[in-house]
């Protein structure tokens, strides 16, 4: 189970250009790891958006910001570029970081059930140590209530 206080899982996926990135490489800084459903959905955009037009704040404490969904690097590449998002997203097709987070689960939606990456924010701390597990995140007030928790 991820939790707060436990040491957060390591992996290395593929950013927008195809570029291996790894969790532990960021160690020494905090980082913001989000999942999200898709892009260029609605709430998914807002979300981003959000982390884009707050980024600077994120510079200012040190922080990196990391989305992951499982769209494809072309997909992810093309959100970023329609919206000028100026953090790291990561392609995840086989599932294996989002089901490792425990963020894979059943969903209902207009009473269909299906399977989906529910909205989860992490916060991790310098020494790679989730401080703060964020379930069924509200796209857009996401990015202030982290930046509130990491200014706390």
């Amino acid at each position: 189970m991820i939790e707060k206080g436990i040491k957060a899982p390591d992996f290395t996926l593929p950013d927008s250009e195809g570029t291996p990135i790894t969790l532990s490489s960021f160690n020494g800084k905090k980082v913001v790891l989000y999942f999200y459903p898709k892009d260029n959905t609605s709430g998914c955009t807002k979300q981003a958006c959000a982390f884009a037009s707050d980024y600077s704040e994120y510079e200012k404490l040190g922080a990196v910001v990391i989305g992951i969904s499982k769209d494809s690097t072309a997909s992810h590449k093309r959100f970023q570029e329609k919206y000028s998002l100026p953090f790291i997203l990561l392609s995840d097709p086989e599932l294996e970081v989002i089901k490792s987070y425990n963020v894979w689960k059943e969903k209902k939606m207009y009473g269909k059930v299906s399977m989906g990456i529910v909205r989860t924010t992490f916060i991790i701390d310098e020494n790679g140590i989730i401080t703060a597990v964020m379930p069924k995140v509200k796209p857009d007030t996401n990015s202030a209530d982290v930046l509130k928790m990491l200014t706390e």
